[in-house]
């Protein structure tokens, strides 16, 4: 298992993979670092919920990492081709309490992650678009409904789908975000957070109307530039630096969103309401 020969027939050939694969693996997690705070709010300190995200996410997501890895091999060794899908290896067992156990197992791992990662996020949001006709509970029911409707089945369907469209699609779209909010936070407002005016009207978070034009521009911005190489690729047009973009995609979404936000809201920003 472990003398098994590369795929690739060269480093150039490995790069041309791996950036694509990183950027979709970073976007993958940009979900969880956006909403994070749905969590790190219970921890009792700042020390506490840092401890948890520097050291154990790393830990244990390089370890399951390397489980996947390791037992994708070994059945390349064991049954002649290589399975990545645990529910497609359990059908290669003989021992109905080894499936059976194995089945839950796996039944736990995607309701935990699930509703850890997929659900508590998307519930806040809708309960907080209408409160008082939406509770969490109510979230997470729409949720569920949602993530049936868009197939997820069809997006896993091939690696190439999932990764290079689907996960680099959407990082496109949340390196904007984490772009704006890391510029507000520790650029523009320099980590001062006026809690009262979260739910004052006319306070420093009212902007215009409620939204927030410079953060709505700058959002627009950064994803349309990143997702330009995949939109002509769509309508059959091809550009190589365009292209090289959308590989890029978070980290392009990030940096011009920031960019853009910074230059925008420098010097306007307000004092609090006393």
């Amino acid at each position: 298992m472990l003398s098994a020969p590369s795929k690739f027939k060269s480093n150039a050939e490995f790069f041309v993979f791996l950036i694509p694969a990183l950027n979709g693996a970073v976007g993958f997690w940009s979900t969880v670092s956006l909403n994070i705070p749905d969590f790190t709010r219970f921890a009792k300190d700042v020390r506490g919920q840092a401890i948890g995200q520097a050291i154990a996410l790393p830990l244990t997501m390089t370890l399951y990492s390397f489980v996947g890895v390791a037992v994708t091999s070994a059945t390349a060794v064991i049954y002649g081709t290589a399975i990545e899908d645990p529910v497609k290896l359990l059908g290669m067992f003989h021992s109905p309490v080894a499936v059976v156990i194995s089945l839950v197992a796996v039944l736990i791992a995607t309701l935990n992650v699930n509703i850890g990662a997929n659900v508590v996020s998307p519930a806040n949001d809708f309960s907080n678009l209408w409160p008082r006709g939406i509770s969490f509970k109510t979230g997470g029911v729409i949720t569920c409904f949602m993530g049936i409707a868009m197939m997820p089945w069809k997006l896993l369907a091939s690696y190439g789908t999932f990764i290079f469209g689907w996960l680099g699609g959407y990082a496109a779209v949340l390196g904007p975000v984490a772009g704006i909010m890391i510029c507000d936070y520790f650029i523009i407002r320099k980590k001062t957070l006026a809690v009262d005016d979260l739910y004052l009207r006319n306070g420093i978070y009212e902007y215009s109307g409620g939204f927030n034009w410079a953060a709505i521009a700058a959002l627009a911005l950064g994803s349309v530039v990143a997702l330009s190489g995949k939109i002509l690729h769509m309508f059959g047009v091809e550009v190589q630096m365009l292209n090289t973009l959308y590989d890029y995609s978070w980290f392009v979404g990030f940096f011009i969103a920031f960019t853009f936000y910074y230059v925008a809201m420098r010097g306007s920003v307000k004092s609090p309401v006393q």
